[in-house]
């Protein structure tokens, strides 16, 4: 059970990226598993969680493929304008969340990660809220990890024992979340995630242990796998 009540989350989904390399006609978020796009999938997950009120969804203007979803007419879904980058899609669906006054606590989560499992949310909700701060969702490193050189071959083993892979959802008070952004990109600072806008500023987000099938579609290959998943979790 989440311990937030019903309906006091957003969940944010920047969608506005081109996913070159799936090498596919389309961006991969509009790719399809049994019948749904990967983002109608990730969106009913991330809808069917209690505390989640609602999913603001940043697309690239024109886009030409959102329209024509189910999504795009759903009672809990809001469209805003995507970015170039991810932190300005990001941004830009917080503006309309401090607009309107949604809500205190945003979840960040990738378009193209269906996958996500709702005990995982849950866990890190409960985590957020002890610290006040937020944390993200994340994988312990599990194979031996090497740092190439120039010419791509290895110039040493990298210790894994402290090492984790991001994963998402990440979650942050709405309004920490906006001023870090702001600040990072107004300083021309790269942003890969929002926990690194965190830490830009001295933040310390959590590491809340999720499953490692929680997967970012990236590769062609990985559609499949998600596929396998998402039918496996059916059961």
């Amino acid at each position: 059970m989440s311990p937030l009540s019903s309906g006091s989350i957003v969940a944010i989904v920047p969608a506005a990226g081109v996913g070159s390399r799936m090498q596919a006609d389309r961006p991969k978020q509009y790719l399809e598993i049994n019948q749904s796009t990967v983002l109608e999938h990730t969106v009913d997950k991330l809808l069917s969680h209690p505390a989640i009120e609602c999913v603001i969804i940043a697309v690239t203007d024109g886009d030409p493929y959102f329209p024509q979803l189910s999504l795009a007419n759903h009672e809990s879904v809001v469209r805003v304008s995507g970015g170039k980058e991810r932190a300005d899609s990001v941004l830009s669906a917080l503006h309309y969340v401090e607009k309107h006054n949604l809500a205190e606590w945003v979840l960040v989560h990738d378009a193209a990660r269906p996958c996500v499992e709702l005990a995982d949310i849950d866990a890190l909700i409960q985590r957020s809220l002890e610290n006040q701060l937020g944390g993200i969702l994340a994988a312990p490193v599990r194979d031996t990890m090497k740092r190439a050189n120039l010419d791509q071959a290895i110039d040493h083993t990298v210790d894994r024992e402290a090492l984790w892979h991001a994963l998402t959802p990440q979650m942050f008070k709405a309004q920490m979340l906006t001023q870090a952004l702001s600040r990072a990109l107004k300083q021309g600072v790269a942003i890969t995630d929002e926990a690194s806008a965190l830490e830009w500023i001295g933040r310390k987000p959590a590491l809340v242990k999720g499953r490692a099938d929680n997967i970012k579609i990236t590769q062609p290959e990985d559609l499949a796998l998600a596929e396998f998943y998402l039918n496996r979790n059916k059961g």
